[in-house]
């Protein structure tokens, strides 16, 4: 049975914005949230202003929250991404602010892989071409330049749970997969590892960016990379917009170095679906152009849905951080007839022993302890024999490594 929360659910505000799936509204109710829902991205004066009432902010991939914003976050106890990327929230400003992020690395993985596939058939085959020409009432049937993709090498570039299913369903139909990761991996069925980017650029007839939004990947792919890859190979970008250089892979276009080219994902993405937005790669044949939609399937957005909920929820409840991309990951299953505080502080020698000395101090006893760290932030979940006094919050929120106190039940 679930503990009563010091702070009653029914006064923690969740705002859940850019239509995410029904299911993550369901998820909160069932739990015994109430839940705000706001359409579209919010920016600026809106989003400071909603950031300012909330106890928990669900986004997508178009609601940015900075450092900057997060100053008028008063009560924001956790944010949740409803994506697989988490780019659109300042990671290190909520971890120094003690917020936890949530995302959901795995329910649109196989949504993804199955686009990138897809795109892999229609670049081979001219697809976007001959489309085009056919609603222009032009009868264009050829075999120049067409190809199968069986027998075809294809690269991955970065070989995480997307990237895996991709390369799984390349060897399914038939192509010889390679993959590069900075982390060494090893390959599922029958997928090779190269040592280096270079080796994977020159070996490689279809290239697929399946890597997170770092500093690291910036740029990674421009006009020396483009340069290494097969004449008339195809490159696929459904990671981050960022990562490619237009500009390089236009001029790779327009001179034929590259046979054609796929992008669900761009640097600059409109807010909403009524913006007008413009490629400097349209209008160029054989050019795939989708509007962020790798993770847009039912299936995908409903299990983005619950599984990022779950998270948010066993986090209000708990204080669990399982699965938190910015925060110490503790979990401390509940202690029969205790009181649960939990203690976010700077990452310093003797913190633990500051805290414990209070509790021994105020002979207070520990009946369960999780500490946990990540880069300069500790997280503690205690559970203790008695109610914790308003006199033992006060002295550890008094601490000199203190974040954040709270008092879950």
């Amino acid at each position: 049975m679930a503990k009563e929360l010091s702070f009653p659910k029914e006064k923690i505000r969740v705002f859940l914005l850019e239509k995410v799936h029904p299911s993550a509204q369901e998820t909160f109710e069932a739990a015994g949230y109430t839940v705000t829902l706001v359409p579209d991205a919010l920016e600026g004066e809106e989003l400071n202003a909603m950031l300012a009432e909330a106890h928990v902010v669900g986004v997508r991939s178009r609601t940015q929250i900075r450092a900057e914003n997060l100053e008028h976050a008063r009560r924001l106890l956790t944010i949740g991404c409803y994506s697989v990327g988490t780019d659109q929230v300042d990671l290190n400003a909520t971890r120094r602010k003690a917020i936890p992020v949530f995302n959901a690395p795995h329910s649109s993985t196989r949504s993804v892989a199955e686009l990138t596939i897809g795109n892999i058939f229609a670049l081979s085959r001219k697809m976007p071409h001959r489309s085009a020409k056919m609603h222009e009432g032009r009868w264009e049937k050829s075999a120049t330049g067409a190809f199968e993709v069986r027998g075809k090498t294809l690269g991955v570039i970065g070989y995480g749970h997307i990237g895996q299913q991709v390369a799984l369903l390349g060897e399914a139909i038939g192509m010889t997969v390679l993959y590069y990761d900075v982390i060494p991996k090893l390959p599922l069925s029958r997928s090779q590892s190269v040592e280096s980017l270079p080796e994977l650029l020159e070996r490689s007839d279809f290239v697929t960016l399946h890597v997170p939004g770092t500093p690291e990947t910036l740029g990674m792919i421009s006009t020396r990379e483009l340069d290494l890859m097969k004449p008339g190979s195809y490159l696929l970008n459904l990671s981050r917009g960022k990562v490619v250089d237009l500009e390089a892979l236009r001029e790779a276009l327009v001179n034929g170095k590259l046979a054609g080219a796929a992008l669900d994902v761009y640097p600059e993405e409109p807010a909403s679906n009524s913006d007008r937005y413009e490629s400097i790669l349209g209008g160029l044949e054989n050019v795939i152009l989708t509007p962020h939609i790798g993770g847009s399937t039912e299936e995908a957005q409903l299990n983005i849905g619950r599984e990022v909920s779950q998270a948010l929820i066993q986090f209000l409840d708990r204080g669990s951080t399982q699965g938190a991309v910015n925060f110490p990951s503790v979990h401390l299953p509940p202690f029969p007839n205790s009181s649960r505080l939990l203690w976010v502080h700077e990452n310093t020698p003797g913190a633990l022993r500051d805290v414990n000395g209070v509790i021994a101090e105020l002979g207070v006893n520990v009946d369960a302890q999780y500490l946990g760290t990540h880069q300069d932030v500790g997280y503690l979940i205690m559970d203790l024999d008695r109610a914790c006094s308003e006199e033992l919050k006060e002295r550890i929120a008094k601490l000199p490594q203190t974040l954040k106190t709270r008092v879950l039940y």
